[in-house]
């Protein structure tokens, strides 16, 4: 009973946050607020980024645009944004705004490459949506370009920036458990949450399960194994349905299993229409699961751990078999040490706040020249990429088509 209060008082903590006084020039400080532009009025941008700014002092969200202009002031007086651009310029009239110091581009997979090097181009940091493009390729040529310009780039890896899964990896880190055997992630949802008109099922687009739900099953194999993948042993996808996913090449489901060094195997499931028949239901494919030698820890809902998440250690000392579950919504309970000298990164966070939150705080400290609590790099960036395409390419459908932007030859990085 009282973790079904803890999650409603955190629920209207996240929907109607304390707001704190924004940042203003006059305030005597050497920092202006960060105004934000939004490309799309994506269904992602509240939870994303509109719900965290509100209690963030330093953030202000400027601007929206779409292509179409009622939809963009729909979304704009919605959410409270003054700015709103619509038309089929919007988008660059939006990079060409001023005011506007960074954008999140929320838009399909296949968009976020060319909109990202053109906010690049605008001198805007840019915090992009994972998948951070359709290949790898073009995520370094997305990283070339932002170090080149000095600007900031960040794909939003939100989960990330949680205390929960950072507090697995260093439970995983401290060797407590032993090395470690294998690593499994599953991601699913139920079958109808997702339309089959949806973008997701839309190869032009960039879609397909193992970019969308597969890039973080992916990537939280790589973070809690220390190490990317070495083989992919095999990959099936699965198509919508009864269509041929050979043909399409779009997958609904996939399934992969993945070799790390020192003989780690790592399995992924993912699916985009998952089929009604799991139970418990609400969480049957939320869940990353490691062993070890010395026993193993499981972390339940790790991509949305603030509405609940459960963290279960099984230590194997001997004849004797403990169990403890643990659960890690701020920083100050997750008993991390990062190595850095900032002890706000000890403290950090609140346990109302999202996994957006946290990556709002880190994205903000990275432009204002304070350390962020963690990051998401560019080889990572690029190495998760890469084994999206490798898996793709064992699946037997290849990589999603390349963007057909070019970067001007004026602004080439050579």
């Amino acid at each position: 009973m009282s973790d079904f209060f803890s999650l409603v008082k955190r629920l209207y903590q996240i929907i109607s946050p304390p707001t704190p006084s924004k940042l203003a020039p006059e305030d005597g400080s050497n920092l202006k607020p960060i105004k934000f532009g939004i490309l799309g009025a994506a269904n992602i941008a509240p939870s994303a980024l509109i719900i965290p700014a509100k209690s963030h002092p330093e953030v202000i969200i400027h601007a929206v645009a779409a292509r179409d202009l009622k939809k963009a002031e729909q979304f704009g007086k919605k959410h409270g944004i003054s700015k709103v651009y619509g038309g089929n310029n919007a988008y660059q009239q939006l990079l060409d705004d001023p005011e506007v110091d960074a954008v999140y581009n929320p838009l399909p997979n296949k968009l976020h490459f060319g909109w990202t090097m053109k906010a690049l181009l605008a001198g805007k940091h840019v915090l992009c949506e994972k998948p951070m493009a359709d290949t790898a390729d073009e995520v370094r040529q997305m990283y070339d370009l932002a170090e080149k310009k000095g600007l900031v780039l960040l794909e939003a890896f939100h989960y990330r920036f949680h205390p929960a899964i950072q507090r697995v990896k260093t439970i995983l880190d401290s060797g407590e458990l032993g090395k470690i055997k294998s690593i499994d992630s599953k991601l699913g949802i139920f079958a109808g949450f997702i339309k089959e008109s949806d973008i997701r099922f839309d190869l032009d687009l960039g879609g397909g399960a193992m970019m969308d739900m597969g890039c973080y099953t992916l990537n939280s194999i790589r973070y809690l194994g220390s190490s990317n993948p070495t083989a992919v042993v095999s990959a099936t996808p699965y198509p919508l349905k009864s269509a041929n996913v050979l043909e399409t090449k779009i997958d609904r489901a996939m399934d992969a299993t993945l070799e790390l060094p020192n003989n780690v195997i790592a399995s992924l499931e993912v699916d985009l229409y998952m089929p009604w028949g799991y139970f418990p239901p609400k969480l049957a494919k939320v869940v990353v699961e490691v062993k070890c030698e010395g026993g193993q820890v499981e972390l339940t809902n790790f991509v949305g751990p603030t509405l609940w998440h459960k963290i279960q250690v099984t230590n194997k000392a001997g004849q004797t078999t403990s169990t403890r579950t643990e659960k890690v919504y701020k920083f100050a309970d997750a008993h991390i040490d990062n190595g850095t000298e900032n002890p706000k990164n000890l403290s950090l966070g609140e346990d109302w706040w999202l996994t957006y939150r946290y990556q709002l705080e880190a994205f903000v400290d990275k432009l204002n020249g304070r350390t962020p609590q963690t990051w998401v790099t560019r080889e990572d960036s690029v190495a998760n990429m890469e084994w999206i395409e490798k898996i793709y390419e064992k699946a037997g459908i290849g990589s999603r088509p390349k963007d057909d932007y070019i970067l001007p030859a004026a602004e080439s990085v050579e």
